[in-house]
């Protein structure tokens, strides 16, 4: 299976909806990363899901 990339520009509009912060795309997990909330919020299907409520605590793995 080809890994799913997102596309610079929608990166560049997608903030973080805790913060209003950057955010860094990590391939390898496919999430989107906030590091000022220390959330990842999952891709799925090739869709962001940007809400508090589905990401990931960056503290469950120690990053």
């Amino acid at each position: 299976m080809a890994e799913r990339t997102v596309d610079p520009k929608l990166l560049e509009i997608l903030v973080c909806p805790l913060t209003k912060g950057p955010l860094r795309y990590d391939a390898e997990r496919q999430e989107l990363i906030s590091d000022k909330a220390r959330l990842a919020y999952p891709i799925r299907d090739g869709i962001p899901i940007m809400l508090v409520d589905e990401a990931r605590s960056l503290e469950e793995d120690g990053a």
